[in-house]
């Protein structure tokens, strides 16, 4: 559902703005690869938040929690539509609301937010294959720093579509796992 959407908003963008391709592909990719850098963070400090109420701990355990639990459950690796749904219209609304704020035109939403959707699901895809099958060979490292998050330290390797901010906040797993 998301992907004709994007493909409509970036549409949109050049008939109706006038917009150039290079400038919609350059705001489009930096969205794409800015999407890493919110994964990680969310990754860290929200899926892994150390809540002290017992409220708290179950909407962590509920959001992420069961993932660590369950990890090869692929029932789990997906959010439910109407969850991602209402997510979706709350980081577009954020992202024009932002882009109003900066430049005076919330326009600039209807490139970045495809682009931030796209990273999104290429996280969502990647994070699915990591837990049902094994690993490409090129892709290995991948596998590898989402394995041992899960499986010997939680407190590193929140990348799951990328490597790059866990080198940048050396948080990268060093040791492989053992078989």
């Amino acid at each position: 559902m998301y992907i004709p959407l994007s493909a409509w908003m970036l549409y949109h963008s050049y008939a109706a703005f006038g917009w150039s391709l290079g400038f919609i592909a350059g705001l489009f990719l930096l969205a794409f690869f800015s999407w890493t850098l919110f994964e990680y963070f969310a990754h860290r400090y929200l899926f892994h938040y150390e809540a002290t109420s017992t409220l708290g701990q179950r909407i962590v355990y509920i959001f992420h929690g069961n993932h660590h639990e369950y990890p090869r459950d692929r029932m789990r690796l997906f959010m439910p539509p109407v969850p991602s749904i209402i997510l979706a219209a709350v980081i577009f609304s954020l992202i024009y609301g932002l882009s109003a704020l900066f430049t005076g035109n919330g326009d600039y939403a209807f490139v970045y937010f495809p682009g931030f959707l796209m990273g999104y699901l290429a996280y969502v895809s990647m994070h699915y294959a990591i837990h049902a099958y094994p690993p490409p060979r090129m892709l290995k490292s991948l596998w590898r720093n989402h394995h041992l998050h899960h499986y010997k330290y939680p407190e590193k390797g929140f990348g799951v579509s990328s490597v790059f901010w866990d080198k940048v906040f050396r948080t990268e797993p060093r040791e492989e796992i053992q078989s």
